[in-house]
């Protein structure tokens, strides 16, 4: 069932806005003064807190149960992120940003060969424009190198691994809270980066009260805000056309990178994001069309006996 406009229109500013505030880790990963995986295990582990909180005020103390679809879409996130940092340590910056958004076309893969759901013209077409608006982003600095292949490699794995997030949270949405579904997931993340990063990384703890601060906004923002945004987002919005918006991470980290770490954008990085922006509109859900009703005879005295059942008002109708 097509969801009703407003609610719809909730939905994509919901994930929106989650994927502007996923787009700004990169500025705050920068910051920390911890190693990749020490700062994914915070990014998580620092955002427990408030996600409980949220829980406990919006659904109660019985939606701390663990559920399947939930601690599964932690299970892919923590993926997800660990991949990334494979990434980022093994090729270069727009070579893993280019194959980790990647992730809209494994989920329009699962939604048609998988859940046996349609994707309209309009959708193939937004997905397309939305791909080429990402390579231009990063396009510059794309370059092939056969020593970085394990890097490309983890890059797209992290695509693969968000995309099965994805499915999954959209998955558990569908019987639960976003709050219970942001705090099972993130615990279940939690969980598995810390056996991660104690294996990995030389240090966990921050050296220093900045690096600390960069963690913390980290937490909220990326995760807290991020996630949860997304989780809210998905329960009104079809799973094909929310990866898309997620397009909008890119165009964020852009952007902010332009705004806050002085690397401006180039004409191609603009018109790459405004690909992105036109992919969207054209692929956006749209209502079905009214059912067109014949129009009713000149004399209906004369066409319709009297007493006939057709004579009789349909309540259901205006």
């Amino acid at each position: 069932m097509t969801p009703a406009p407003y609610r719809l229109a909730f939905g994509i500013a919901t994930l929106a806005l989650g994927a502007f505030a996923m787009g700004a880790s990169v500025l705050f990963v920068r910051q920390a003064d911890v190693g990749p995986f020490a700062s994914a295990f915070w990014r998580v582990a620092l955002a427990l807190p408030v996600l409980a909180a949220w829980t406990a005020l919006a659904e109660g103390r019985s939606a701390f149960r663990v559920d399947r679809a939930s601690s599964l879409a932690g299970t892919f996130f923590a993926g997800d992120l660990f991949f990334w940092h494979l990434a980022i340590l093994g090729t270069s910056v727009a070579n893993a940003t280019a194959l980790a958004t990647t992730s809209p076309v494994w989920v329009t893969a699962f939604a048609v060969l998988v859940l046996r759901q349609r994707v309209s013209h309009s959708g193939w077409a937004g997905l397309l424009l939305c791909l080429l608006g990402a390579a231009a982003l990063v396009g510059q600095s794309w370059h092939f190198d056969p020593g970085h292949l394990p890097g490309d490699a983890a890059g797209l794995a992290t695509a693969v691994f968000f995309a099965g997030y994805f499915l999954a949270i959209g998955r558990a949405r569908r019987v639960r809270g976003a709050a219970a579904v942001s705090l099972v997931s993130t615990a279940v993340t939690a969980a598995i980066l810390l056996a991660v990063a104690l294996a990995l990384e030389p240090t966990l703890w921050p050296a220093s009260a900045a690096g600390m601060a960069s963690l913390l906004a980290l937490a909220l923002v990326s995760q807290v805000g991020g996630q949860g945004l997304l989780a809210v987002g998905l329960a009104a919005v079809p799973p094909a056309f929310g990866a898309l918006v997620f397009f909008l991470e890119v165009v964020s980290a852009a952007a902010l990178g332009a705004l806050l770490l002085g690397e401006p954008l180039s004409p191609l990085q603009m018109l790459g994001g405004a690909l992105i922006v036109a992919g969207l509109v054209v692929a956006r859900p749209r209502r079905p069309k009214p059912a067109t009703q014949s129009p009713p005879p000149r004399d209906p005295a004369a066409s319709i006996a009297p007493g006939s059942p057709l004579t009789q008002r349909d309540p259901g109708r205006h």
